[in-house]
């Protein structure tokens, strides 16, 4: 059975050092859990959620910044709260406004989390929903902001040395500027956390 909200919480997220910017903006209920969130956010930016993550936020009741993601103490030096367990409410507040989210430590990608605004939920809205963004989300493992930017140098010159290999890559039809809200699907975030405790 779904939880009942009255609030959906508007977030724009970014993915940092990219010009002109890469960023989507998601409506999500007032009741998710950071784990929600981050389904959301990999699935409105067209990540494959097949690497590690965490979220870096004031805990507004303890005045410090917290962890919360994926524990792995095989991989990070660092205490990450489970994200299953906290609630974004608990965290997000009109003056507790912005976070970042790490995904994949190898490509270290970093987006900013910023909430814009809480509304309330419309009736016949299927949340989470996208209601905005701009360009495509880099392809998976192609080196973090530095190799992206090399990529696209790549296969937009046809004579650069590495134009066949990285376009065979990344697939003929890439296009860095394509965006369309509307071709968002958001996942089940409970069966995907399923998959990933099992």
């Amino acid at each position: 059975m779904k939880k009942k909200f009255e609030k959906v919480y508007q977030f724009k997220v970014t993915l940092k050092g990219t010009k002109p910017p890469i960023w989507r903006r998601i409506q999500v209920p007032e009741t998710y859990t950071f784990w929600d969130l981050h389904v959301a956010i990999q699935d409105s930016m067209g990540w494959t959620d097949t690497h590690l993550h965490h979220f870096e936020i004031v805990n507004p009741s303890k005045g410090m910044r917290e962890k919360i993601g994926i524990p792995d103490e095989d991989f990070i030096d660092t205490t990450i709260v489970a994200g299953w367990k906290r609630k974004i409410a608990n965290y997000f507040t009109g003056d507790n406004n912005k976070a970042e989210y790490i995904y994949d430590y190898g490509d270290n990608w970093k987006h900013t989390i910023k909430l814009e605004k809480i509304l309330p939920r419309k009736e016949g809205i299927q949340y989470p929903i996208c209601i905005g963004g701009a360009r495509a989300c880099p392809p998976e493992d192609c080196g973090g902001i530095w190799g992206y930017k090399e990529l696209l140098e790549a296969i937009m010159d046809p004579n650069h040395n590495r134009h066949e290999e990285l376009s065979n890559w990344v697939g003929g039809d890439f296009n860095p500027e394509h965006f369309d809200a509307n071709d968002v699907s958001f996942d089940n975030p409970k069966k995907r956390l399923e998959y990933v405790l099992t």
